[in-house]
């Protein structure tokens, strides 16, 4: 391969009002190296990635692409050059379907036909299956990352930026998606790979630059580290751990689900077929599964963005809730924190403080209709204190945020407000070790004093780390629950793909009526 580095940084610096976000950065990346960049959430590290692929511009300092200066216009510039980038927070259109979306970065492609064709074979070649017609709005999160992954890789780039790309992704996903990655570096193209899994980063990168406060503060060759030692290099401390230790708390039940039977709302979501499970005060239980296998459907169910039926086949604090809507609910003790940030778990024009309101205003924010805005402030620093969010002010916008402190923020913010029972999602999506550790801890601190809380997460080091008990869906059925001492991830991981008693694997092996006729008439015959 040529010894002329594919991208060079000289002094990269970028300056908001508020925060300097990259101070002075340089930085060198070959052909076929796959370099880790490591920080923690508002270290500047998207920042970065975003002025290397034209999206913002920097203040100060030089790019060299295949050591020649070149100033990087806009993001179809730096496509034309051959970068491509994933982003943290997707970039697509929900209402458009997947080949549309993968058209409006794409050049030379008027036959969406022949275009979806190529999507289909490409996706399935390196295991990230796809259905090119579907429309976005109707993907999990999961299924939406696969889709900004692939927009990537049909443009065979020669750099490659992955800002926390397998967040979202089943472990033997991001088996395949390494696959994929190493025979791509094998091939020439240069990976700049952003992750929060140091596991990942020394088992995938060959270097790493670490990041802290906007400026360069070590490089590192991963294969030669431990999880803990690159921990610390990027929080410049020892790195905080999760007290395990539980009082013993037989709480009353505070969330119900009662044969809960839900036909998806479009064609491409998951039926739910008959769930049950309760959730006690004192306990965290977590549901563990592959994206896209009913976890939106009982989420929208359970948090009454899309009541159900039976009323009774919802029940918080045993009383029937199922044709309530969300904040009904939340009047009767619900926290809920949605896997999507922006436009579900927060409003992206707004402030710190008034996104604080949209939840928490039942906590003394409102005082015979009227807001009380100081309120809101107080209880927005505490949130951006409690749980080590970096921004500038209370009224910062939420977007001016990276993705793991808008996580902090909202997590936070319902934390808090100490609900009876708290339903979360993808906790530490995206998050840093340090600040998962805070959230998980904050989850369990809440666990101990008495709440109910139910978490549905893909990262089962994080579900075995926190919960008392689990359940698996797959396929819109739930497993029966094990206590978390009594199994294990391999366990987990068998029943994931529906084997488990009563699971879709079971029943689809199981002779159905016409079987068994069938099979009565060829014995008379």
């Amino acid at each position: 391969m040529s010894k002329t580095p594919r991208l060079q940084l000289k002094g990269m610096t970028k300056i908001y009002p508020s925060v300097i976000a990259n101070d002075s950065i340089d930085m060198t990346i070959m052909p076929g190296e796959i370099h880790a960049v490591l920080g923690e959430n508002g270290a500047g590290k998207s920042t970065l990635m975003k002025a290397i692929y034209g999206v913002v511009k920097p203040d100060k300092g030089q790019i060299l692409w295949n050591g020649e200066p070149v100033t990087i216009q806009n993001p179809a510039h730096a496509r034309k050059l051959g970068i491509g980038m994933v982003f943290q927070h997707f970039s697509l259109f929900e209402t458009l379907t997947v080949t549309e979306n993968i058209a409006l970065a794409m050049e030379g492609y008027k036959n969406l036909d022949s275009l979806a064709s190529r999507i289909k074979d490409v996706s399935e070649q390196y295991g990230l299956p796809l259905d090119p017609g579907r429309l976005v709005h109707s993907l999990p999160v999961g299924l939406r990352q696969r889709v900004e992954i692939l927009r990537c890789l049909l443009q065979e780039p020669k750099l490659l930026i992955m800002d926390e790309p397998t967040s979202v992704l089943t472990p033997q996903a991001v088996r395949k998606m390494f696959e994929t990655l190493r025979r791509l570096a094998d091939e020439g193209c240069s990976i700049l790979y952003i992750s929060h899994k140091l596991d990942e980063i020394m088992e995938l990168c060959h270097s790493a630059t670490i990041i802290r406060g906007g400026k360069v503060t070590g490089y590192a060759i991963p294969a030669n580290e431990t999880a803990t030692s690159l921990a610390k290099m990027m929080i410049g401390k020892e790195l905080p751990s999760c007290s395990q230790d539980k009082p013993v708390i037989d709480g009353p039940e505070f969330l119900g689900v009662n044969n809960l039977s839900k036909a998806a709302s479009d064609q491409f979501g998951t039926d739910l077929n008959a769930i049950s499970f309760s959730v006690n005060g004192g306990e965290i239980l977590g549901i563990a599964g592959i994206s896209g296998n009913g976890q939106q459907e009982l989420l929208a169910a359970l948090s009454g963005e899309k009541p159900v039926a039976d009323n009774d086949s919802v029940t918080i604090c045993k009383e029937p809730v199922g044709h309530l809507n969300p904040d009904e609910r939340r009047n009767r003790g619900m926290g809920f924190v949605p896997e999507e940030r922006l436009g579900r778990g927060a409003v992206p024009g707004m402030s710190l403080s008034n996104n604080a309101i949209l939840t928490a205003h039942r906590h003394g924010m409102v005082d015979k209709g009227l807001l009380k805005f100081n309120k809101a402030a107080e209880f927005a620093k505490n949130c951006i204190s409690n749980f080590g969010v970096k921004c500038g002010s209370k009224d910062d916008p939420i977007t001016s945020l990276s993705g793991g402190n808008i996580q902090k923020f909202i997590t936070g913010r319902e934390i808090q407000q100490t609900p009876k029972l708290l339903v979360v999602s993808q906790p530490t999506w995206g998050v840093d070790v340090g600040a998962a550790n805070i959230i998980r801890q904050s989850m369990i601190d809440l666990r101990n004093a008495g709440s109910a809380i139910l978490v549905v997460s893909e990262e089962l080091d994080e579900l075995f780390e926190i919960c008392d008990r689990l359940i698996v869906i797959a396929d819109g059925y739930v497993s029966p629950s094990l206590n978390v001492c009594d199994t294990s991830k391999e366990e987990i991981g068998i029943w994931m793909s529906g084997m488990f008693p009563g699971g879709p694997a079971e029943r689809q092996s199981q002779p159905t009526d016409s079987d068994d006729s069938r099979n009565e008439e060829q014995h008379v015959a």
